[in-house]
């Protein structure tokens, strides 16, 4: 099996069925091994009747002690090897299934990592959670084609043409019943891909959802807003369930065909053979002979229909696995040199020019028209924006990241000690102290160093999950400052904040700024008022630029917006 520092590989992202296939070849030896304890399983189990038919008719009948005993040793030892063919072909197969497991799971890793901030704008949490949780197991599970799958095909086939030696028409019966099988199962196994799909889409969102919610309850239920996501949620709830309810149909009808069909065909198997004894066409061990064919076919033909769901369901996950890894990562082919010196930043996109050395606020009645602006000056989306009057992406990328920063006001935090949270990466002499201490003082955020035992030296788990939402906001913003890029975009840094706080990070802000090209994606007035720019951005583009005052005394629409923000700010005093 591929263990954690084996490269897992390119995987063939051209379809579903090509990425399963890709799976199977990664491990071409062990699924050989898997097919072949699978198939000789199975063929010996169809043996099984052949050797007790030849101990009735050479032994019991004729009354021959010595040919009874040799066929009933020879029944026991293939039994006794098929046992421990039975343990290989099951240990071989979930070697297989681990393999495929872990190998998506490497591959799935390493194209997050490779997708970087970039990741959160083209996919949704949701759909990475559910990818792998359970389209991961999905995929491996469907593996078992390659063994028992195989194997069912082996022995189906051996079955046929020892029947055909006793009686040709059984055969003929035997081999045309699983293509009936086939015509019958069929359409319902494209109905399970349809359904199947559409419940995964589903599922993705209402994940997502489920982490909306529990990173932003203390917001929303201060805005009084927990009540028609709440309404939302149960909504899609709802949906989810009763797309689950159209797979579980599906889903019962092929399980129940898997159980019946072999049974039935069991039954008309056994009555023609019979027939054929009663009229003394084959003999009575033949008849004891047919019946165990029969019996031992059930087994493959079971398998024949669970194989097809598995499958049905892997190749659904798989295009899900498939779609995640076609997903491009940022574009380093930028050549040209960032501007010497501090330049401005245009988004001929919004018309959202950012003047250097200034504190630029963008408001929008849409918050994601603004953060969306904040991603093209960021370069974490194609545009045409522009520095000092050079394309942006044509700059190379390692100097954008040195000189300008996004803070998204849910980028992560990750398990450690405070100072490793607001310090980030740091050079071999870490940290200067005084300019930790400006940085924590400039975010406001001196009172959760001071509230916490140990200070900054205090533990905090992985996302922040100790701190309270504004306090995790706070530590983001410290961690921002303290980094002191030449250009700096904030996203929303005081939503989570209460007005009081929220005024005290907007004043220390625009002294900590001073001198350094700063923008803050706002609705509040608080922070509208310290901002030397204000854009006011409608379905992403601007439609007013000037000083908060100037706005408020001259744009209608501007105006609601910041009332509508200082009412909610009210509400949570």
């Amino acid at each position: 099996m591929i263990d954690a520092y084996e490269d897992p590989g390119d995987p063939d992202c051209r379809g579903g069925g090509r990425y399963l296939w890709w799976l199977v070849m990664r491990q071409r030896g062990r699924c050989a091994a898997g097919a072949l304890f699978g198939s000789t399983w199975m063929v010996l189990l169809a043996a099984t009747p052949y050797l007790m038919s030849r101990a009735i008719d050479d032994g019991l009948a004729p009354g021959d002690r010595t040919a009874l005993i040799g066929w009933t040793a020879a029944l026991f030892a293939v039994g006794a090897f098929n046992a421990w063919l039975s343990i290989m072909r099951h240990r071989t197969m979930t070697r297989v299934r681990m393999d495929a497991n872990f190998r998506t799971v490497k591959v799935v890793v390493g194209q997050a990592v490779r997708l970087g901030a970039a990741l959160s704008r083209q996919v949704g949490a949701g759909e990475v959670v559910t990818i792998g949780v359970g389209d991961v197991q999905t995929i491996s599970q469907s593996l078992t084609v390659v063994g028992p799958g195989v194997g069912a095909v082996v022995a189906y086939t051996v079955v046929a043409g020892l029947l055909l030696s006793v009686s040709p028409p059984l055969a003929a019966v035997v081999l045309l019943g699983v293509p009936l099988i086939a015509v019958l199962v069929g359409p319902l196994m494209g109905r399970l891909q349809g359904a199947e799909t559409e419940y995964r889409e589903r599922q993705g969102v209402l994940t997502e959802r489920i982490g909306d919610l529990a990173g932003g309850l203390r917001v929303l239920n201060g805005l009084g807003g927990k009540g028609l996501f709440a309404d939302a949620f149960r909504r899609d709830s709802r949906r989810l369930r009763e797309q689950g309810y159209r797979v579980g149909a599906v889903t019962s009808w092929i399980e129940a065909l898997g159980v019946g069909l072999p049974t039935l065909f069991l039954a008309v198997v056994t009555w023609l053979a019979a027939r054929l004894a009663a009229r003394g066409d084959i003999t009575v061990g033949e008849l004891v002979s047919v019946y165990g064919y029969v019996a031992v076919l059930v087994g493959p033909v079971a398998f024949f229909i669970e194989c097809g769901y598995q499958l049905s369901r892997g190749v659904v996950a798989a295009r899900r696995v498939v779609r995640f890894l076609s997903l491009a990562p940022l574009a380093d082919d930028g050549t040209a040199d960032a501007p010497a010196e501090p330049s401005v930043l245009s988004d001929p996109e919004s018309g959202v020019r950012v003047v250097p050395g200034r504190l630029t606020a963008l408001a929008g009645a849409r918050p994601a028209d603004a953060a969306e602006v904040v991603d093209r000056l960021g370069r974490y989306a194609p545009s045409a924006a522009t520095w000092g009057g050079v394309r942006l992406d044509a700059v190379a990328l390692g100097q954008v990241r040195e000189r300008i920063l996004v803070a998204d006001n849910e980028a992560d935090l990750f398990a450690g000690p405070l100072r490793d949270l607001v310090g980030g990466r740091r050079g071999p002499d870490g940290w200067d102290e005084a300019a930790l201490a400006r940085a924590v003082h400039a975010a406001a955020a001196d009172d959760i160093v001071l509230g916490l035992p140990d200070g900054l030296e205090t533990a905090v788990t992985a996302q922040g999950r100790t701190l309270s939402g504004g306090q995790r906001q706070r530590v983001r913003l410290a961690r921002a400052l303290l980094a002191d890029p030449e250009v700096l975009l904030a996203v929303e840094p005081t939503s989570a904040l209460d007005a009081h706080t929220e005024a005290t990070v907007a004043d220390r802000l625009h002294t900590a700024r001073s001198g350094r090209t700063t923008v803050v994606t706002t609705t509040s007035p608080l922070v509208l008022a310290r901002a030397d720019t204000v854009y006011y951005l409608v379905d992403g583009k601007v439609a007013a630029r000037g000083s908060h005052r100037e706005l408020l005394g001259g744009e209608p629409g501007y105006r609601a917006l910041v009332a509508r923000d200082a009412d909610a700010e009210e509400a949570l005093r």
